[in-house]
């Protein structure tokens, strides 16, 4: 039994509780090699069937039967399933070369398109990649194009509603703490936001959680991915690209080589609000369904948010 005096400061403490879990919103990306890859629709209903109600993928499943003059049909589909969109990403069919300013009006076409479809399905951020890596690198010339096509694309999206995300992904144009750095001191915050990949993240070298602190809230999505324990804190040397089924460098959520308690632990301290997603980018050694339910016991009993 609890006296009077005891009772206010347990209320007290469960509403604090209550208030820092429901910041949190769970979701989790599906297009998982080895098994997810092919059959979206499957991997929205396994994950479904796990405990996810949020699911992120890329457009090009979508490009066929319902993007861009569709969304109203993959809507119906998604109610019946019982799943929302936490965003959808970029890709092909879309131009992705932000360093070419070439491009840069079809690629900012293409994607404020994708703002306006996704906004059907309730989005607030649309994340994207910068497009794959060059032999020779990103160069300083590629990082002021791919700076100056970000923010006019986020001030675009801005006025649909949309906050834009860019993802710093490895092999991709956008990959290290030079290029995030660069990218964010010459952007604004207020149109460019970020997406942090714990294991993009940590396998580039950083350190998730030094990064969390220093970003703070103009991070817009977390996706939540694993590494082997050796690597916590930032993997010592740059991973070249493995084959993600032979020799997967990212796991579920669990192996040790992200300290995801003391992420949340900084978000708790400064009120972040958004999207944890999984992201389970290959499932070798079980099946995608399987590696998602390990991920969100993991997020439900080590983290305490409930999905």
């Amino acid at each position: 039994m609890f006296t009077r005096r005891e009772f206010p400061a347990l209320l007290s403490a469960a509403a604090a509780a209550f208030a820092a879990d429901s910041r949190y919103t769970v979701g989790i990306t599906t297009n998982t090699r080895g098994g997810w890859e092919n059959d979206v629709y499957l991997s929205f209903r396994e994950a479904r069937e796990v405990g996810y109600r949020y699911v992120e993928t890329f457009i090009h499943y979508f490009a066929k039967d319902y993007f861009p003059g569709n969304p109203q049909g993959l809507r119906k589909r998604m109610d019946e399933m019982g799943l929302k969109f936490v965003t959808i990403s970029n890709g092909g069919p879309l131009e992705t070369n932000f360093q070419d300013p070439g491009k840069h009006a079809k690629l900012l076409d293409d994607h404020v398109k994708l703002g306006r479809f996704i906004r059907h399905f309730g989005c607030k951020h649309l994340k994207i990649n910068l497009g794959p890596r060059r032999p020779a690198g990103t160069t300083g010339e590629d990082l002021k194009h791919m700076a100056a096509s970000c923010e006019e694309l986020g001030k675009r999206l801005k006025a649909e509603g949309i906050r834009l995300a860019i993802h710093a992904h490895m092999w991709n144009q956008f990959e290290n703490r030079k290029e995030i750095d660069y990218m964010m001191g010459n952007t604004s915050a207020e149109n460019v936001g970020f997406v942090l990949d714990t294991g993009h993240i940590t396998m580039a070298g950083i350190d998730p959680v030094e990064l969390t602190r220093t970003l703070g809230h103009r991070i817009v999505e977390f996706h939540m991915k694993d590494t082997g324990a050796e690597n916590r804190g930032g993997a010592k040397q740059r991973l070249e690209r493995p084959d993600m089924m032979k020799n997967p460098p990212f796991f579920a959520l669990g192996k040790g080589g992200v300290d995801f308690p003391a992420i949340k632990a900084q978000l708790d301290k400064i009120g972040w609000k958004g999207f944890l997603t999984v992201e389970l980018d290959s499932s070798p050694f079980e099946p995608p369904k399987e590696s998602a339910r390990r991920s969100l016991r993991y997020i439900e009993d080590k983290l305490k948010i409930k999905a």
